[in-house]
């Protein structure tokens, strides 16, 4: 296993918005995501999990929800200066363990780094495997419809574990009844 950085992985705040449209910009330059608008972002704000450590946001992820038992791991960034020190697989591993946690079956990503995604056990599949509503994206990109993205996918069964509770943070959804 290599260096991690240290910070932590967790739900953003509002107030981070800003900061992970900032750091999603970034990213669309390099063509490595596609573009999210700020009001996009605040809608979707409970989707996210960042990485933050003493220099601010390092890197952020959303799950996104497309049907019951099929999600997308989508906007994963990791700020240039901490990138290859482990935290794309910690923000990673709390949307999968999001997934989990909602007994998502199977999750997949549209990427330009497969390598990434095949290290942390996802596999490629024909993109005409993942439902047409999966798309629905991609209308936005300046590359549609010559996409060089290749879909991964990654099945996660009915995994469920209390580590998994833990990590998505999702033990506030247990609230006793009185």
């Amino acid at each position: 296993m290599g260096y991690f950085a240290m910070g932590i992985v967790r739900k953003p705040k509002v107030t981070e918005v800003t900061a992970m449209k900032n750091l999603l910009d970034r990213a669309v330059k390099e063509g490595s995501v596609l573009p999210r608008a700020l009001p996009e972002l605040y809608e979707n704000v409970r989707d996210f999990f960042v990485y933050v450590d003493e220099a601010g946001l390092g890197g952020c992820v959303a799950l996104h929800i497309d049907m019951a038992d099929l999600a997308e791991v989508r906007s994963l960034v990791v700020r240039e200066d901490i990138r290859g020190q482990g935290v794309g697989e910690q923000l990673l591993e709390a949307v999968l363990n999001e997934a989990r946690y909602l007994q998502i079956a199977r999750v997949y990503a549209l990427t330009r780094v497969p390598g990434f995604f095949v290290k942390n056990s996802f596999y490629s599949v024909d993109k005409s495997e993942l439902p047409y509503k999966v798309f629905k994206d991609c209308m936005r990109c300046r590359l549609f419809p010559g996409c060089d993205e290749v879909a991964m996918v990654r099945d996660l069964g009915r995994e469920t574990s209390v580590a998994a509770q833990d990590a998505a943070g999702c033990d506030a959804f247990a609230v006793e009844a009185r």
